[in-house]
């Protein structure tokens, strides 16, 4: 692919700028390599990602080529959890989208290395690599390493719900403090399989980042190198003209969904998968192959916040090459696939092992014969809900009990927090998905409210809205169509019965179809007020069904 400024008095105007940037003529004669960093001050994630864009220019430099850095935006959903600020974390993700897409075309990037670490941030790059489609490789800064307080790991997820555990009276100031101070110890991804390293280790299985991506720690000294890997195989890939749309299949698809399933990955999984195969135009990816693959994808690893390790270890049992090793032993992932390595997946799996069969379970002693994610239908969500099954409670997987029904997450959670939600009650959170928020905001905090209070083995929580990848319960979202749209739950009253029934993937609203009926004919959708770019993305934003991509014009 030629340097549209390599050569020509046509284009001296613009080789003029680059002088101005102390170019050379021989760098002038390179492939031109957008970086693409989204480091801040403001994300722990992503304070460090400076050192990881340096890393990878060195290793586009060594394979010949001249990196450029430029800037993307970023959301800390950890920070804006429980606020309004949270509005804008979903939204940020097509901007994002959007910057990298007109960085790259505006300049003629001939390729791009992605630099990211967090929720949308990722998938927003990826949703840009997808479209542009110029030779990409993506290369996150890593997790952090997880916390310890009073001789016990933790994480995010532990300190939300230690908030929860205060505000009911079980632990004090003091033993608050201790973990404030402590759960996050280093700066990188938060340190269990929450929704930025979700996204990470499917990277991995979509084939757009190296082995290692996903898993290796922030803090190791390895994530510098493979930075500079990562810099070397964008050239490579620029030299064989391998584009992300060549990687990014159908097939490519199905091996990430199976991976996802067998990680027991965040919620959010569905939105961004189904984002980004819009963007590659893959349209055989939807929420109903999600179930057929969980059924025949047991769920290999619980980290937290379904289980007692973290990423940091499961990096130790061999990373993600380890688990789609087992997957693909057993015939469940193509390993025909084309990674950004320049090989097909089953040749850079084929050295992996499994170091650690409590982390890594094999197929022969899964923690569960289904996959860690659940799609859920029923006269309550016809087009869709989603749960983290491998994070429910067992004797929550089957769940009947009355609605107590609230319009936004704020008025839930001053129930939650007085004590005024029981066992057995259904929480219903509506007017919080895509339109209805608009945002679609993560609630982290009422669910961790109601497992810090005790009742995460006997309450549930339903909403239109979603769920951060650190919740865990019976915490169902993403529930289609939501209520702003005209959707059943937005006709749920108090003392209504709700039932889960999360194996047989359904959830229904135990009153006859007539009176549904009658609800629904009556029914007229509150309209939260919106302003600046939250009433553009409003009137623009699709179902989560769809992935809450934006409508196409």
């Amino acid at each position: 692919m030629e340097n549209l400024f390599t050569k020509g008095a046509d284009m001296s105007s613009q080789r003029s700028l680059l002088r101005a940037l102390g170019w050379t003529d021989s760098e002038m004669e390179k492939p031109i390599v957008g970086i693409i960093c989204a480091q801040s001050e403001i994300i722990p994630g992503h304070m460090h990602l400076d050192m990881i864009a340096r890393a990878a220019a060195e290793g586009v430099i060594a394979a010949g080529g001249k990196p450029v850095i430029v800037p993307s935006i970023g959301v800390c959903d950890g920070i804006a959890m429980g606020h309004a600020g949270m509005k804008y974390s979903l939204p940020s993700r097509e901007i994002i989208a959007d910057s990298a897409e007109i960085l790259i075309r505006a300049h003629a990037f001939q390729a791009a290395v992605f630099i990211g670490n967090c929720d949308k941030i990722i998938p927003g790059m990826l949703m840009a690599a997808a479209r542009v489609n110029v030779p990409s490789v993506f290369i996150s800064g890593g997790p952090m390493l997880a916390g310890r307080v009073r001789g016990k790991k933790t994480s995010l997820s532990t300190m939300f719900e230690e908030v929860g555990a205060y505000n009911a009276g079980i632990i004090g100031a003091d033993e608050l403090k201790d973990f404030e101070c402590n759960a996050c110890p280093t700066c990188g991804s938060c340190s269990g399989m929450f929704t930025a390293n979700s996204l990470n280790c499917l990277l991995e299985a979509l084939g757009m980042a190296l082995p290692g991506n996903g898993t290796l720690p922030m803090v190791y000294s390895q994530r510098l190198a493979l930075a500079k890997e990562a810099g070397g195989a964008v050239m490579n890939l620029l030299k064989n003209s391998i584009r992300p749309r060549d990687i990014l299949t159908k097939e490519a698809f199905k091996n990430a969904e199976t991976v996802d399933m067998a990680i027991g990955a965040s919620t959010n999984t569905v939105l961004h998968l189904l984002a980004v195969a819009a963007e590659a135009g893959v349209g055989d990816v939807n929420i109903d192959i999600m179930n057929e693959i969980s059924e025949k994808t047991p769920n290999l690893c619980r980290l937290a916040p379904a289980g007692g390790h973290y990423i940091e270890e499961l990096h130790e049992a061999g990373g993600i090459a380890a688990v789609m090793k087992e997957l693909y032993d057993a015939h469940l992932l193509d390993g025909d696939v084309m990674t950004v390595s320049g090989k097909p997946l089953k040749e850079v799996i084929k050295n992996a092992k499994n170091y650690n069969e409590e982390i890594i379970r094999p197929l022969s002693n899964p923690y569960s014969a289904q996959g860690g994610l659940t799609i859920l239908k029923g006269n309550l969500a016809p087009g869709g809900a989603v749960v983290k099954r491998s994070a429910v409670d067992p004797k929550m997987l089957r769940h009947s009990g009355p609605a107590r029904c609230f319009d936004s997450e704020e008025d839930a959670m001053r129930a939650i927090s007085s004590g005024k939600i029981q066992k057995g009650d259904v929480v219903v959170i509506r007017y919080e998905g895509p339109k209805g928020g608009p945002g679609m905001r993560e609630m982290l905090t009422p669910t961790s409210a109601i497992v810090g209070a005790g009742l995460g083995a006997d309450v549930a929580l339903i909403t239109d809205g979603r769920f951060s990848g650190a919740t865990r319960g019976a915490a169902i979202g993403h529930v289609c169509p939501e209520a702003a749209a005209g959707g059943p739950i937005g006709i749920v009253r108090d003392g209504d019965i709700i039932e889960i029934d999360i194996p047989a993937c359904r959830l229904d609203l135990k009153i006859s179809e007539a009176e549904i009926s009658t609800r629904i004919e009556n029914f007229t959708p509150k309209i939260k007020p919106a302003d600046g770019y939250l009433a553009r993305y409003r009137a623009s934003v699709t179902s989560a069904s769809e992935g809450a991509v934006w409508k196409k014009f």
